[in-house]
C-alpha cells in the first residue's frame, strides 16, 4: 500500500484522482482557501483526508508518514525564507522521495489572479536554481526514478508544461 500526499492548488481532484488507484491511500494539503470549493472537496476535507494548511509551518504529520509527496504549484508563491522551512518539512514526511513540479522562467507572466488568491505572484527559477538549492538542504535526485520518469515520457509522447523534479527522502 503507498501512501501518497499531495501538496499544492487543486488537492481535492488530485486526491481524488489517486483514491481511484489500486494500492494507494491518498492524502492532501491544500495551501489556499476553499471557500469556493466543490461540494466533493468539501467532503474531502470534512473526512479528513484533505487538509487546509500553511505549508509556511510545520506539517502536522509525523516523519516518513508517505511513501511519497507530490508537490505542485505551491514552492513557485514561496519567498527562500519560507522555501528553507517548507521545503525539508515536506522532506520529513516523506520515506521514499518527493516529486516537485514548478514553472518555467520562461512562462512567469504576473497575473492579478495570483498575487489575490496566493498572496504574491509566482518566483519561476531555472533549473540550475533548483538544482543547486537542492543541494544545499542536501536533497538528491533520484536518478534512477528520473529514468524511468524520462522512459515512460518518451514511451508516452509526453511533454511536460512544467519543471519536474524526483528527489530522494532524507534518511
Amino acid at each position: 500500500m503507498h501512501k501518497v500526499l499531495h501538496v499544492g492548488p487543486d488537492t481535492c481532484s488530485v486526491v481524488s484522482a489517486l483514491m481511484r488507484e489500486e494500492e494507494t491511500e491518498a492524502f492532501g494539503v491544500e495551501p489556499y482557501d476553499i471557500e469556493d470549493a466543490d461540494p466533493t472537496c468539501k467532503k474531502l476535507v470534512h473526512r479528513g483526508l484533505v487538509r487546509v494548511a500553511d505549508i509556511k509551518f510545520p506539517l502536522p504529520y509525523r516523519a516518513k508518514s508517505f511513501s511519497l509527496v507530490l508537490v505542485s504549484d505551491a514552492l513557485d508563491y514561496l519567498s527562500p525564507k519560507y522555501l528553507n522551512r517548507t521545503l525539508p518539512e515536506l522532506a520529513r514526511v516523506s520515506s521514499d522521495g518527493l516529486v516537485i513540479f514548478t514553472g518555467y522562467p520562461r512562462n512567469q507572466k504576473a497575473k492579478a489572479i495570483d498575487k489575490a488568491k496566493y498572496g504574491r505572484t509566482a518566483k519561476m527559477r531555472s533549473s540550475t536554481w533548483w538544482i543547486r538549492y537542492f543541494v544545499q538542504m542536501s536533497l538528491e535526485e533520484n536518478e534512477v526514478v528520473v529514468k524511468k520518469f524520462e522512459q515512460a515520457a518518451e514511451k508516452k509522447s509526453y511533454g511536460s508544461s512544467c519543471q519536474i523534479f524526483h528527489l530522494k527522502s532524507y534518511n
